[in-house]
């Protein structure tokens, strides 16, 4: 049975493609198990001791959204504990770096965006109480929750790399964005078009908010 982890913020061994079927190639002194294409951390592994992992994940195994996939390997290392005087939490540290491909939220164009990232999060069982809430809150900054009897420790890498994106992904700070009334992108040429007049029983709100902002 595969788990499901769901991840919120605030709250040796490598892998290769060999004719298209991932196959383990190096284990340190820990044995992960391998699900349905997925590296799987279960909670009777780490009863015994703290699972190591070093893994590469090629471009296309984990799915992030419709917005973004991911252009390069994923390499990450770390570990996996679980944590003393606690039912179930797991505490995951470690480092990634990937690169992935977006849309500007700006100008709508391909952009790539490298990410490479220390985390230190913490999953809990779904629906149960953290027992070791002391433990959590000075353990780690991210806190998840999985189903299951463990972790698929690419969901892990998938929250990391969304934890770790801007909200608002663009290509450029000085991206001009689309022109709102020809559609064009304004950094390839300028447009010369007319933003729309602003209706005058909008404005005072307009500067009442601009007045708001610079306050704070």
């Amino acid at each position: 049975m595969r788990s499901r982890v769901h991840c919120s913020r605030n709250n040796h061994r490598t892998i290769a493609r060999n004719a298209g079927i991932f196959q383990p190639l190096a284990i340190l002194g820990f044995c992960l198990c391998w699900t349905e294409g997925f590296v799987f951390i279960s909670l009777q592994q780490l009863e015994r001791r703290p699972v190591r992992f070093d893994l590469d994940v090629p471009a296309g195994e984990i799915d992030y959204d419709t917005k973004m996939i991911q252009s390069s390997v994923l390499h990450a290392e770390g570990s996996a504990v679980l944590l003393s005087h606690s039912l179930g939490e797991i505490r995951v540290q470690g480092k990634l770096r990937v690169t992935v491909e977006a849309t500007c939220d700006r100008c709508l164009e391909a952009m790539t965006f490298p990410v490479e990232n220390r985390f230190d999060l913490v999953y809990m069982p779904a629906g149960d109480s953290p027992a070791g809430e002391d433990e959590i809150d000075e353990a780690a900054t991210e806190v998840g929750y999985y189903e299951g009897n463990g972790l698929e420790i690419n969901d892990v890498f998938r929250e990391v790399v969304l934890l770790a994106l801007p909200m608002r992904l663009v290509c450029s700070e000085t991206c001009k964005g689309i022109c709102p009334v020809c559609g064009g992108d304004r950094n390839k040429r300028d447009c010369g078009c007319q933003a729309p007049a602003v209706d005058d029983r909008w404005r005072q709100l307009m500067n009442l908010r601009t007045g708001i902002g610079s306050n704070n």
